[in-house]
């Protein structure tokens, strides 16, 4: 609050003597006969006019020219704390006569009281923007506190007595203030009573949704969220959209249910607790392909992972079913790995959108953040080849564990890569599936941050928590989170908070270290009841409707049961995360290999070693001992000699003559750790001029691509 008394304070002076001298609102001067036609006079800076000096001083705080000159001598004088100049202009003086004789004038302590009552709305605003997730109603059980904290901050009024934080008071409650224009709350409206400002915040952000944006440092990006995410009634959707939802959540369920009849001792990770994925995902899919996104890229540990493969990438449920088949044998040598870890490639069409969508979930293995450089490192490698240097057309979702996201190192490595020149894929969606659990152990012996996405903080991503028990909340961060990474093309984090109906996987027992979480699991009603009796109850659907969806997925899944009992030979083909073509025959076996002659000329190898030995751009300024290092080179190249460093620039410069891209990535890779390699050369007289020599091996070749990294020893080589 100490900003606020030092502006009472400066007004007190300066501004509260310059109230009875100057233009004080050219709005009130101009409509004064409106402001006091009621007879009796209505005393200035309270009641309608309360709010015109909180909304001069801001308006003039992001343009002066924007209000009258008046007032913009006003607040430079109060800022630099300077007297009043007694020789203003007479208008003033007749402007302030005018304000005085309808009864306007107001007494220095109220101005001063108005003032500082003005700006505490505008902090309490404030704080709800940047702490109202500590209170928003995340978890779905009812037992735990998302960021790992039960205490309420103090600045956010849960109870009528915190108004005192801000020096208001109960009676301040049916006052009307002026909004600023740092959020949206008000919609149409530029004023609210306090009441109301207090209830509209905690509907944006103490409720199902928790957002994490305020750490951001570009106020563009910081006003799209709030536009998002304050507009009032801006979180409804269609009776249609319901339909779709509800219907989404019935095969996410029944699938999983389907499962756990079917193979009731198998482990299969399932997705019961946080059904609600995978109509996350597909709402991600949909708008992104929307906003013209052609391939989706995807990557995520094995919780989940069948569900995803059947209701998301569409693949044939009698392929999935048919690897529950332990006779199922291999037709290929290293196709073995188990279900849960597998891959596929797929391109359909998006139903939302009509339009044609690729979608490809990599193979993961038991490492659980191990395949996140990998799916960037093909996100990267798709854009490169397709011309998508600003990621409009290919994308990335990750999908990471609470307890994973926040221990794993190479999460923290693939952030500080993601905007890195020569590495961004221009923003990655990160869905977090947050059991509020590990394998075994509680949150709070799991992470030292709040919450498991802080990591995200560093690169500045906005983070949004949602309680995964509340589907249409769920859908609309999905559809924001997917707008804002195609806008900004940053990343960006929705942490699904759920919970694990089972254990780590169906033959575990978490009662052994959960019991209280498990009892509160085993009454909790399923999400898709929930939202199905809500529906029900408002009309959307009838009982007999929502009977039918589930019938028909039911049967569905039966009728891909009977089929898949036929495949008894498991084809790699059906488990890849690229098509590979050409490798494959048409019965979906690999083509019989041969190693073709990789020889070169002599004459080739000359070619490359002489342009490794020289700087092929004019008047560039090398470094006097990298000048020694080339004539060395040269020498070798004459006397048909190679070191590691030429060998190495010979092996590239090959694929670069057949028209095969070479990428070398690692920190320190441009020079070489230890001085040998030098394919990047720095011009010693003119800043962050470089030559890549590489490149200038012939008019038609590939390009070569050199680029140091973050001082990353996992992430950057996966």
């Amino acid at each position: 609050m100490s900003h606020l008394k030092l502006f009472a304070a400066t007004l007190k002076w300066h501004g509260v003597k310059l109230l009875e001298k100057q233009d004080i609102a050219r709005k009130v001067f101009l409509h004064g006969l409106r402001y006091a036609s009621s007879g009796t006079s209505e005393p200035f800076l309270s009641g309608s006019n309360s709010n015109y000096v909180e909304e001069m001083y801001y308006a003039w705080l992001e343009n002066p020219k924007s209000v009258h000159k008046s007032w913009d001598l006003f607040f430079r004088n109060a800022n630099a704390g300077q007297a009043y100049d007694p020789h203003l202009p007479n208008q003033l003086e007749r402007k302030a006569s005018f304000l005085q004789s309808h009864g306007l004038a107001q007494t220095p302590g109220k101005a001063e009281k108005l003032v500082e009552d003005h700006l505490a709305v505008q902090s309490l605003i404030r704080a709800y923007q940047i702490r109202g997730h500590h209170v928003a109603q995340l978890d779905p059980l009812g037992i735990l506190d998302a960021d790992l904290d039960s205490f309420v901050p103090s600045d956010l009024i849960t109870t009528i007595d915190k108004l005192g934080f801000y020096g208001l008071h109960e009676s301040d409650l049916d006052k009307v203030f002026q909004l600023p224009t740092t959020t949206f709350i008000g919609g149409n409206e530029n004023s609210l009573s306090l009441r109301e400002i207090i209830k509209r915040l905690e509907n944006t952000y103490c409720q199902h949704i928790g957002l994490e944006f305020m750490f951001i440092n570009d106020v563009e990006q910081c006003q799209w969220i709030r536009q998002k995410f304050e507009t009032p009634g801006v979180m409804k959707f269609t009776n249609e959209e319901k339909r779709t939802l509800l219907a989404r959540l019935v095969r996410s369920m029944r699938f999983e249910d389907f499962l756990a009849r079917k193979w009731s001792s198998e482990k299969r990770f399932g997705l019961e607790g946080c059904e609600v994925m995978i109509p996350a995902l597909k709402t991600i899919i949909d708008k992104s392909s929307e906003m013209g996104i052609e391939y989706v890229i995807m990557g995520m540990p094995h919780r989940g992972r069948l569900n995803v493969l059947a209701n998301v990438i569409r693949k044939e449920l009698e392929q999935i079913f048919c690897q529950f088949d332990p006779k199922l044998e291999a037709a290929d040598e290293g196709s073995g790995d188990v279900k849960y870890h597998l891959g596929m490639y797929h391109e359909r069409i998006n139903r939302a959108t009509n339009k044609k969508i690729t979608l490809s979930l990599m193979a993961n293995p038991s490492h659980l953040e191990a395949v996140d450089p990998v799916v960037q490192g093909k996100t990267k490698a798709e854009q490169f080849y397709r011309g998508d240097t600003a990621g409009k057309k290919v994308m990335s979702i990750l999908l990471h564990g609470d307890a994973a996201f926040a221990g794993q190192g190479v999460v923290y490595e693939t952030f500080h890569l993601s905007d890195l020149p020569s590495y961004t894929t221009n923003g990655t969606i990160h869905v977090v599936v947050n059991n509020q659990i590990g394998f075994t152990t509680d949150p709070r012996m799991a992470r030292s941050s709040p919450y498991p996405t802080d990591v995200a903080r560093v690169v500045n991503a906005p983070i949004f928590h949602v309680n995964a028990d509340d589907p249409e909340a769920v859908m609309y961060v999905c559809s924001v989170a997917a707008e804002w990474r195609n806008t900004f093309n940053k990343d960006v984090v929705v942490d699904l908070v759920c919970y694990r109906r089972r254990g780590h996987n169906e033959m575990d027992e978490p009662m052994f270290t959960q019991p209280l979480m498990y009892k509160q699991i085993h009454k909790q009603v399923p999400v898709l009841k929930k939202y199905a009796d809500k529906l029900i109850a408002d009309g959307t659907v009838t009982l007999q409707e929502f009977e039918e969806e589930i019938a028909k997925y039911d049967r569905i899944c039966e009728e891909a049961y009977t089929r898949s009992k036929d495949n008894k030979i498991l084809h790699i083909k059906h488990w890849l995360d690229s098509p590979w073509p050409g490798f494959f025959n048409v019965d979906g076996e690999p083509k019989s290999m041969s190693c073709p002659p990789t020889g070169i000329s002599e004459d080739l190898l000359t070619h490359i070693g002489n342009v490794a030995s020289s700087v092929p751009v004019k008047d560039f300024r090398i470094h006097a001992g990298l000048s020694r290092i080339l004539r060395a080179r040269l020498e070798m190249t004459k006397n048909r000699v190679v070191d590691w460093a030429l060998a190495e620039y010979m092996a590239f410069g090959s694929f670069l003559k057949e028209g095969i891209h070479v990428r070398l990535s690692g920190q320190d890779v441009e020079r070489g750790t230890f001085s040998h390699r030098h394919h990047v050369l720095h011009d010693q007289e003119v800043d962050k001029r470089t030559c890549v020599p590489m490149n200038h091996l012939w008019e038609q070749q590939a390009p070569y691509t050199v680029c140091n990294s973050s001082l990353s020893e996992y992430g950057v080589l996966v």
